[in-house]
C-alpha cells in the first residue's frame, strides 16, 4: 500500500474500533477537530500516565501543576504571541483554499527526498549485498540532481523565514512550480502573516467585556506560576514544573488526521537552571526525552533529531525529536533552551519581581529555562500508526492486530468463556470480578472464540484468557499472547501477578533510568 492508503486505512480502523471519531459528525463534522472514543480515551490516559510518572514521579526536583486555559491577555503580549505568533499564509485564487507557504515548500522538499530514497532503493535491489548507500548517494546522477535542488530550495526557504521575507517565500513557490492540490493551478496570492490565536470575550464585573485568548500553549501558565511553585514547594534550582493541558491554535493547514488540530493537548515541562548552565541541561534533556520515546519499543530507527535553523525569538538552541509517521518524518517533541526570556518578560509587563535567590551562590537572578514540549495527540498517532499490522496467517487467513505497547493498550485483558453454558460464563465473571480492580478488562461471550480473539487483536488487547471445561476441574485458564498467539495454561491464582508483570510501566521506567541515571 502507498503511504496515503496506509493512512486512510489507519483512520478507518481508528473509527471502526472506537479510538477516534470526527467531532460533530452527525452535523457533517468540524474541520480538524476530533473526539476520542471509548478505546481512544483509555489509551490517551495511559500515554499521559506514562509521561507524568516518568517526568514527575521519577524526578525529585520536578513537580506538576494544572493552570487555567483562560489567562490575563497581558500574558500573551509579554510572551510575544500577540505580535509574533504568526504563520505565512497564501491562498490559491482558483480553489479559494488557504495554505501555509512554508508547508507547501516543505511538502515539495519531501517529494524530492522521497524521489532520492526511491533511487536508493532501486540501487539496493540492483546491487544486493554489495550495495554501498553512502557511495551511491555521492555518485548517482539522479540522486545528486535532486540533492542539489533540495539544498538550494531549503537554503532559500530557511533564509526567507529567518528574514521574514514574505515575497521570497512566494517566489520560491512560483519558481518550484508548486500547484494547489485542489485546483491544480499555480494562481497564488501574495503571502501575508496570519495570527494563530483564538480570541473570545470575557465579561467584567462592571458589565463591560474584554478580549482574551484561548491559550496557544501551556508553557505560559507555568511561567506565571514560577514564584508560587518555587516558594510553596521550597524548590531549589535546578527544578522543573510539568503540566498536561489543552491548547488552541487557529491553524491555516489543519490536516493529517490528529497530527495537526485546532484543539490539541500538550505535555510540557519547563526546567529552571542557572544562567550559563543551560546548554549542559539542554543536552541532558535531549538524551532523557529520546530515551523515553525509545523505551516504548516502536523502533529506534523511527526517531531522529532535527536541529532548528530558524530559532524562535526566545531561544538560543532548539531541536525536534522527529518520528517517522506514515506521511514521513515530522515533529513529535520540541526541546528548547528558552533563555530567561519568559520570566524577564513577565517581570517587565507585570511589574512584579520574578527572580530566584540562590543560597549556594548568595545571589539573585532570573533563571534560564529548558523546555520539553510534546504533543499528546501526535504521540497517540505515533503509537497507533506504528502498531497497526495486517498479518498473514497459516491457511491463507489474515488478521488485523494493533501491536500496542502493553502498558498503553486500552484493554489489558479480555476474559472469554469458551461457550455460553455449563457454568463457564459464571466462572468467567468470577475471575473478571477478581481482576477488574487491577486492570481494565473486557468480558466477551459472543461468537466463536476465534472471532473474539480477532476483535481483541484489533483493539490491541495484549492478553486474553479463555475459561473452558478443564478450568472447572484444574483451576487453570488459557492465557493467549496477542503478538505471538502462543497459549499457555496458567493457574487462576497466579493470573494477577503474571499479567501485572507483563503490562506494567515499570520495565520502561527502568530502561529510561538505566540510560539516563
Amino acid at each position: 500500500m502507498t503511504q496515503e492508503e496506509v493512512f486512510k486505512t489507519l483512520v478507518a480502523h481508528a473509527k471502526e474500533y472506537g479510538f477516534i471519531f470526527q467531532s460533530s459528525e452527525i452535523y457533517d463534522g468540524l474541520s480538524a477537530v476530533y473526539d476520542y472514543g471509548q478505546m481512544g480515551v483509555e489509551m490517551k490516559n495511559n500515554i499521559k500516565k506514562y509521561w507524568w510518572e516518568a517526568m514527575v514521579h521519577l524526578n525529585d526536583n520536578i513537580v506538576g501543576i494544572d493552570s487555567a486555559i483562560f489567562m490575563h491577555p497581558r500574558i500573551w503580549e509579554a510572551s510575544g504571541h500577540v505580535g509574533a505568533f504568526n504563520d505565512p499564509l497564501i491562498d490559491n485564487k482558483d480553489s479559494k483554499k488557504r495554505y501555509r507557504a512554508d508547508v507547501l515548500i516543505e511538502e515539495y522538499l519531501a517529494k524530492l527526498e522521497e524521489k532520492m530514497n526511491k533511487e536508493v532503493e532501486k540501487g539496493r535491489r540492483k546491487f544486493g549485498d554489495a550495495f554501498n548507500e553512502e557511495q551511491f548517494r555521492a555518485t548517482n546522477p539522479n540522486v545528486l540532481r535532486s540533492k542539489t535542488k533540495y539544498d538550494e530550495v531549503h537554503a532559500r526557504m530557511t533564509k526567507a523565514l529567518n528574514d521574514n521575507d514574505l515575497k521570497e517565500l512566494r517566489q520560491i513557490i512560483v519558481d518550484c512550480e508548486i500547484a494547489c492540490p485542489i485546483s491544480g493551478t499555480k494562481n497564488w496570492t501574495d503571502v501575508r502573516q496570519f495570527n494563530l490565536m483564538f480570541s473570545t470575550q470575557l465579561g467584567n464585573v462592571d458589565g463591560g467585556v474584554g478580549t482574551i485568548y484561548l491559550r496557544p500553549e501551556t508553557a505560559q501558565g507555568i511561567f506565571v506560576n514560577f514564584l508560587n511553585v518555587q516558594k510553596t514547594g521550597r524548590m531549589k534550582v535546578p527544578f522543573g514544573i510539568a503540566q498536561i493541558g489543552k491548547a488552541f491554535r487557529n491553524e491555516i493547514v489543519a490536516r493529517q488526521f490528529i497530527f495537526r488540530m485546532r484543539e490539541f493537548e500538550q505535555m510540557e515541562m519547563q526546567f529552571f537552571v542557572r544562567p550559563g548552565e543551560e546548554m549542559k541541561w539542554f543536552s541532558q534533556w535531549k538524551q532523557t526525552r529520546l530515551a523515553w520515546h525509545k523505551a516504548l519499543g516502536l523502533g529506534d530507527e523511527k526517531y531522529r533529531f532535527h536541529d532548528h535553523e530558524k530559532l524562535a525569538h526566545y531561544a538560543n538552541a532548539a531541536t525536534d525529536i522527529e518520528f517517522e509517521f506514515p506521511f514521513g518524518f515530522k515533529e513529535l517533541e520540541g526541546i528548547h533552551s528558552r533563555t530567561d526570556f519568559d520570566l524577564s518578560q513577565h517581570q517587565k509587563f507585570s511589574g512584579r519581581k520574578i527572580q530566584y535567590f540562590d543560597p549556594e551562590t548568595n545571589e539573585s537572578y532570573t533563571p534560564y529555562v529548558i523546555e520539553t514540549s510534546i504533543g499528546l495527540d501526535r504521540t497517540f498517532l505515533a503509537v497507533l500508526s506504528s502498531s497497526y499490522c495486517e498479518e498473514a496467517l497459516e491457511g491463507g487467513e489474515t488478521r488485523v492486530v494493533l501491536r500496542l505497547p502493553a502498558c498503553l493498550a486500552p484493554v489489558k485483558l479480555a476474559v472469554l468463556p469458551l461457550v455460553k453454558k455449563d457454568g463457564l460464563p459464571e466462572k468467567a465473571r468470577e475471575i473478571l470480578d477478581s481482576l477488574r480492580f487491577d486492570f481494565n478488562c473486557q468480558y466477551d461471550e459472543k461468537d466463536s472464540i476465534g472471532k473474539r480473539y480477532r476483535r481483541q487483536d484489533a483493539i490491541g488487547t495484549p492478553y486474553c484468557i479463555t475459561i473452558d471445561h478443564d478450568t472447572l476441574e484444574d483451576g487453570c485458564v488459557t492465557l493467549r499472547d496477542r503478538d505471538t498467539m502462543v497459549q499457555e495454561r496458567i493457574p487462576i491464582g497466579r493470573l494477577r501477578d503474571i499479567v501485572e508483570e507483563r503490562v506494567s510501566m515499570k520495565p520502561l521506567f527502568k530502561k529510561i533510568h538505566k540510560i539516563c541515571g
